[in-house]
């Protein structure tokens, strides 16, 4: 190994780089001389000539998972445009944690993402696609990376993360996260931003839970948009909301058919008195 290696390394000098990969390919079957060979290269600036003999490597009886590694490393640094189809390729051979650190001194978000999912770090992937969504956001993956989370938190900043960049695909996030978060702080979030409307459709989709604050929103928004029918249908079925503060909010209303929903309610609290003003 020794011989070998001053021999790779005395070719290297002399740029005889035909005669330095014949020797290389000796020496980096070897897992505790492999970082020294792709030192030597990489010191001189020997770039290209070391990843043609790592990508040389991969074919050796004697493949070991420092070579799939340390190419996936040497096309972080040099070739990029090769990165994920190498790592997509070879996932189950790497060491990934290395080469996560790779990616992430790189600044390659995308593939930085997908290994993540690989080693199952769901929390870190979801974080690396809303702070780099320019390269790493894609919809679909996201969906199914956010489901995957132990840290709750993530859920809501990814509802932040979606109102600020992808509004129109926040409802079809939320189907997907309607049974883990909690639909009182999402409607909080929602209505602090002034953006209450847009997530309608999820509010409709889980309102069976008969939340309040869900309840309220819809109420709201019925009364708003002057819909006495969904308003009437709403309070007849989902209960706990505040029953008297609607009444007293529609009761002087314009329109004949709001004040009816108002007197409706009266009679359900049981305030008669109310209900025939």
């Amino acid at each position: 190994s020794k011989t070998w290696k001053e021999v790779c390394f005395a070719c290297v000098d002399a740029e005889e780089f035909r005669l330095a990969q014949i020797c290389g390919l000796n020496i980096i079957i070897q897992v505790d001389d492999l970082e020294e060979v792709s030192e030597y290269y990489q010191n001189r600036g020997c770039f290209n000539e070391l990843i043609s003999l790592m990508e040389s490597g991969l074919g050796l009886e004697r493949a070991h998972m420092g070579i799939f590694t340390e190419l996936g490393v040497l096309y972080a640094r040099y070739r990029p445009e090769k990165l994920m189809e190498h790592i997509k390729l070879f996932s189950t051979r790497l060491n990934i944690p290395k080469l996560i650190r790779a990616c992430d001194e790189q600044q390659h978000w995308k593939e930085l993402t997908y290994l993540y999912i690989q080693y199952d770090e769901f929390d870190n992937a979801a974080t690396t696609i809303m702070n780099h969504s320019p390269e790493a956001w894609d919809h679909m993956q996201f969906k199914d990376v956010a489901v995957k989370v132990a840290n709750v938190e993530l859920y809501y900043k990814a509802v932040h993360f979606y109102l600020q960049e992808h509004p129109d695909l926040l409802n079809d996030l939320l189907n997907v996260l309607a049974l883990r978060v909690d639909h009182t702080r999402v409607v909080d979030i929602m209505r602090k931003a002034g953006h209450l409307r847009l997530v309608k459709p999820y509010m409709v989709a889980v309102q069976s839970n008969n939340v309040a604050a869900v309840n309220e929103a819809l109420n709201e928004i019925y009364v708003e948009e002057e819909d006495y029918d969904r308003l009437s249908e709403s309070i007849d079925m989902h209960d706990n909301f505040d029953q008297i503060g609607l009444a007293q909010k529609i009761e002087k209303h314009e329109l004949l058919e709001m004040r009816r929903v108002a007197t409706y309610i009266y009679k359900k609290a049981g305030r008669w008195k109310q209900s025939i003003a």
